[in-house]
This record gives C-alpha cells, structure tokens and sequence, in this order.
C-alpha cells in the first residue's frame, strides 16, 4: 500500500465528476511517482464509499438522456474524440511513461492501440443492429434489438494507463450506457486528461465519471446497487475475486487475470528473426505486460543457438528513463515491485536454473534513485520452479526445453494461465497443428504478442479470464448490451382470440 503523503507542494489528482474536477471527500491519499527517478510528483485520494457513491449517482443521472440519444449521434461524439485523442496522443503518452515508466516509443504505441478500439466504437450504429425474421407464424414477426445495461464500471490496471480503460469505457458508451472509471492509483493522471478530452468531444456530463483509490474503493464499486456491469484488467487472485463478489451481487462481469504466456521455437524457425521477436515480446515494457512471452519453449536443436542469441541480444539492451531517446526499456513502476522481481531472480538460482543474464544491481547514472533492473535470462527451467509458475511481470525471460512440438504442446497446456502464446517455425503443418491444440485464448505464428486488432475481441482461456465474453470487438458489444427479443402481431378483425393452450407460431 503506497505510504501517505506529507502536504508538501505537491498536485492532487482530482476525481472527474459531472464533467468537472472535484475534489474527494476522503482524507486518505497515496503517492504517485516517476518510476525514473524515484520522486513523488502528486498525490492522488483513495475515495472512499461516499465518493464511489456520488459518482455512480451522477452516471445514474446521466443515463436515460444518452441512452435515448440515437446511436448515430453517440457515434458523432466518438468520431470527434477519435480526433482528439488522434491530436494529444503525444501528451497521453508523455504521462504515461511520467507515471509508469515505460519509454515514450512504447507508450505510443500502447495509445495508438487504444485509439484504435475508439476507431472500432465510431461504427456502433452498424455494431447494433439487431435481426428480423417476418412471418414466422401466420401474421407474426419477430425481431432483436440490442439495448444498454446501464450504469457500468471499469477498474484497469498500472501497465496500460491508456489502452485497458479505452478497450472499455468507448464501447460502453457508445452502447449507451454511462460509465465509472477507477484507473491504478499508481498511473492516474492519463484517465483524468482522456475524460476532459471526451467531455471537448460533446459527450455529456456524467456519463464518464472517473474515481480514484485502491481495495476499499474497489470494494465500493463491487457492492453499490446501482452498477450494473464490472470490468476489470489485474492479478488472477483478484480478478477471482471480483468475478465472484460481482456474480453474488447480480452484475455481469468480466475479469481478466493473470497470464504465464509461452513461445514455443522449432529448430526449422528463423532463429534471428525469433529472438529479436522474443526480446522484444518479453523485455518490453521492461516485461510489465499481461501479453509479454516470459517463457520460452526451445524444441530440439533450436535450443542452444537460440538461448546465444537471447544472451547476446538481452545484455544490449539500454535501460534508462523512458523519456530519454535512445533507452530500449525503462525502469519498475515502484521501489517495492522491483524488489518482488529481484527476488524471483534470487529464488531462480537457489533453485538450481542456469542464470545466463543477471539483470541485478543494474544503475542508471543521473537516475541513482530510479526503480531499475537490468534484463533477466534463465536456461534449463523446468516446470516446478516458482520463476516458471509464477507471473513475474518484470524483465524476466525463462528457457525451457522440450524434444518435440507434442511435448511442447503439452506443456503449455498444462499451465494454469491462458492469455497468449506464440509459435515460431516455417512450417505451415506445425503451426496448424499448434492452433488447433493449444488451449489458450489468443495464438501467434511467427507473431510473438497476439494481441488482437480492435474489431476481433481481447481475452483468454482458463485462470487468465473469468466471465463468459472477452474485451472490445463484438464480444464487447455484446457485454456491454442486453438482447431483447420482441415477436408481434397485428391481428385483422376476424383473427381468431389466442386461447389457454400454450401458443405456437405454425
């Protein structure tokens, strides 16, 4: 829990309430720093249910005017936030990489992700359309409209400021429902600006709320009778958590948890060109992604020259602050998740993996102060060690070994997570054979981080995903609209009266 901050001269990150900055009326706050040089820059509340309370009511207010507005002119709105977003996307990403870190080439590319879901939202007249089937009975019709839920709330994580709360407060309201927001309180500032972005747009007031805090306004958000939908983007443990408290108070959810994401390499794949894929997909971000490969499958003789090429790749890399030009990856987001990720590299060696590249004690001159660690690469890891069955989230790359495609298969299968995998080989059998066997929710072939385009849907399979529908696509329509089914008659006069027996439509 971040520590309370003395009342220096320091900002307070407001709440956006009703289209305008408040202030929160709880007395808790915590830190917000930049993981580069270790200062606290603001200070952002931890709202408690009195806050959470007052947002939902004002969301509440602003729902029937927006879900009664046509879906073209919802649409309006979210083309002229497309362009704002489009125009301050260097901004966006500016505060990103102050509150998380990651270098500024990265988190542009993480907006720019984000911007495209926007992008996808702008159809949502099309997206609603429902179905119709004339004369199914003698004189009877019937048809399907898509309608809001309500009142909906997104809680998103500290590693995507940007992407995670677009792939769901857009679609959400371009569907017609109003919204609450609760970023990380570890990166709060960027929902702040894309809030007042949305309201330059034309949306109303009200129907983006964004609050702050950490479990005891989760908690609040989970409990409150007027929210009728949670999505969340976080750890397995409290994803689980969410999904259940939300189920037993009758919200629809979904919750995406934690990953353990595996690249497997056979011996006919692009050894140069997997590596480099590789490097990038597990060191980026410095590994702070639930779609980063943090482990590696090396079938056969792919292994040994594969691991040279990691080891050589990985100590080349230049950490430092992520606004700095020329840095391939920056710092931890916190002292204290740094140190977490320090200790899996300890417990990887007492446990008896090959250590090829310590990423330990890495400094940063200038930057003494910064939450740094130096890439990290582990060979011969087998499955019952903590650094393969755990979720790091730091720059931590693992190698395993297998003697074939099927025991490779096997192993990934038999992992508790589900997020994302990726297969490198020049094989077209081998990869087909992959797709279909592989019990995971998003699959690459020769494509390391399978994150999907905005108009196909984000989610995975067993412990990384809890809820029946992914995010954004059609399945996020889906989500954030209920179906109605309507069947209709307009009898003449000598239409016979329904009777008592149970109707059919022959």
């Amino acid at each position: 829990m971040n520590k309370p901050v003395e009342a220096q001269n320091l900002a307070t990150v407001d709440l956006w309430v009703g289209g305008r900055r408040q202030s929160a009326s709880s007395t808790r706050f915590g830190d917000v720093t930049n993981p580069a040089t270790g200062a606290v820059t603001r200070k952002v509340p931890f709202c408690n249910a009195a806050d959470i309370d007052a947002a939902v009511k004002g969301t509440a207010a602003a729902l029937p005017g927006w879900r009664d507005t046509p879906p073209l002119r919802r649409a309006r709105v979210m083309q002229k936030y497309l362009q704002l977003l489009q125009a301050n996307q260097k901004e966006l990403a500016r505060l990103i990489s102050e509150e998380h870190g990651k270098t500024l080439p990265d988190a542009t590319g993480s907006v720019q992700r984000g911007i495209e879901v926007v992008e996808f939202a702008c159809g949502i007249p099309h997206l609603l359309k429902g179905e119709h089937s004339e004369n199914v009975g003698t004189g009877v019709d019937c048809h399907t409209v898509r309608q809001p839920i309500g009142v909906c709330a997104g809680v998103t994580p500290f590693n995507f400021p940007v992407m995670v709360p677009l792939w769901m407060f857009p679609v959400a309201i371009a569907c017609g429902n109003t919204f609450v927001l609760k970023p990380s309180e570890k990166v709060p500032s960027a929902s702040m600006r894309m809030a007042e972005l949305f309201k330059e747009a034309g949306l109303p007031d009200g129907v983006l709320n964004v609050v702050h805090g950490d479990k005891e306004a989760v908690d609040a958000i989970l409990a409150h009778p007027g929210i009728h939908a949670v999505s969340f983007v976080g750890s397995t443990p409290i994803a689980r958590h969410i999904y259940e408290t939300c189920a037993k108070n009758g919200k629809r959810v979904q919750a995406l948890g934690g990953a353990k994401n595996h690249a497997v390499v056979l011996p006919d794949a692009d050894l140069e060109f997997a590596a480099d894929a590789l490097i990038g997909a597990g060191y980026g971000s410095a590994g702070e992604r639930c779609m980063a490969i943090s482990a590696v499958v090396a079938v056969g003789a792919a292994a040994d020259p594969l691991v040279k090429l990691l080891k050589q790749k990985a100590e080349a890399i230049i950490v430092g602050p992520g606004d700095k030009e020329g840095v391939d990856m920056g710092p931890l987001v916190t002292a204290q998740h740094r140190d977490k990720v320090s200790g899996y590299i300890d417990q990887g060696v007492k446990e008896g993996a090959k250590l090829v590249v310590d990423g330990r004690g890495q400094k940063v001159p200038g930057y003494e102060n910064g939450f740094f660690l130096g890439t990290t690469l582990f060979d011969h890891v087998t499955p019952g060690m903590k650094v393969y069955q755990d979720e790091i989230f730091g720059p931590v790359l693992v190698v395993l070994r297998a003697d074939s495609l099927e025991d490779a298969i096997a192993l990934v299968n038999r992992s508790p997570y589900a997020n994302g995998t990726a297969i490198f080989t020049e094989s077209g059998g081998a990869a087909r054979r992959f797709e279909n066997e592989i019990q995971v929710g998003m699959v690459g072939v020769n494509v390391p981080i399978p994150v999907p385009v905005a108009f196909y849907s984000f989610g995975g399979w067993k412990n990384s995903l809890f809820g029946d529908l992914h995010m954004h696509g059609m399945e996020g329509v889906k989500f954030y609209t209920r179906t109605k089914a309507i069947t209709s008659r307009w009898p003449h006069q000598d239409t016979p009266a329904p009777g008592l027996n149970m109707p059919t439509l022959g």
